[in-house]
């Protein structure tokens, strides 16, 4: 057993080699989908593929669905195509089978897929985000034995983009920054990947660019993810009172 062997005397070299086989299977999955016909439906494939791989990979705690978003004010954003959510405290709400709407309070992250990265997926990505993150959060105190904490204040809703492959050709570098940097608001992204071999993050202090260009591109994105969404903590309590009062008026 070979490979049994090399995980025990390089150890890093076989994490490397079935991280890899991880990507590059997701590239065979998502360039099989090039064979439908319609757009539309080629894209659900492609989306439902991603929400697979970050499924298996997240914790419990978290969910992935495609979704519309929710606010107390019944506000909704754009459809999301990927939307990672909280499953412990928070119903989601209307479920059909192949769509639901997720209150606001609720959300972690939220991703665009496309076939590539570029300036226009970019900035129509960026618009997605701004559709969640302009929406109304709620948050109450959280009761416990002694008392309660106080509400928790709310973060910022991670936002990214999910593709095939990046459309510069020197990938995530100059030309990618200078379509990136100019989505500074609501509507920037946090994160991309490109499963040929490119991730990008501004998860650091300060906000700079963190690279991965390798066939370990996938693996790095989500490791990378997972830390983010940790440091988050868990989402705030949310107010049902305020999502009940627009049933009574």
């Amino acid at each position: 057993m070979p490979d049994a062997h090399l995980s025990k005397t390089r150890g890093m070299e076989f994490l490397q080699r079935a991280f890899a086989s991880e990507q590059s299977c997701l590239v065979a999955k998502l360039r099989s989908s090039d064979r439908i016909v319609h757009d539309g439906d080629r894209g659900e494939v492609n989306e439902q593929f991603f929400i697979e791989v970050l499924r298996n990979y997240l914790p419990n705690r978290y969910t992935v669905h495609k979704a519309t978003i929710l606010d107390s004010d019944g506000q909704v954003s754009d459809s999301i195509d990927v939307v990672v959510h909280d499953r412990q405290y928070t119903p989601t709400l209307l479920d059909s089978e192949s769509h639901r709407y997720i209150p606001a309070e609720a959300v972690y992250a939220v991703f665009e897929c496309k076939p590539k990265i570029d300036k226009t997926y970019l900035e129509y990505a960026g618009k997605k985000a701004e559709s969640v993150r302009r929406l109304k959060r709620t948050s109450v105190p959280i009761p416990h034995a002694g008392g309660s904490y106080p509400a928790k204040p709310h973060f910022e809703i991670i936002a990214g983009i999910l593709a095939i492959e990046a459309d510069w050709k020197d990938g995530f570098s100059t030309s990618f920054e200078n379509c990136h940097s100019a989505l500074n608001g609501s509507n920037r992204l946090n994160c991309g990947l490109a499963v040929d071999g490119h991730a990008f993050d501004t998860f650091n202090a300060g906000g700079g660019y963190t690279y991965c260009k390798s066939e370990n591109a996938l693996v790095f994105f989500l490791f990378r993810l997972l830390n983010q969404l940790q440091s988050l903590g868990t989402v705030p309590a949310i107010d049902w009172n305020a999502y009940a009062s627009q049933l009574s008026k």
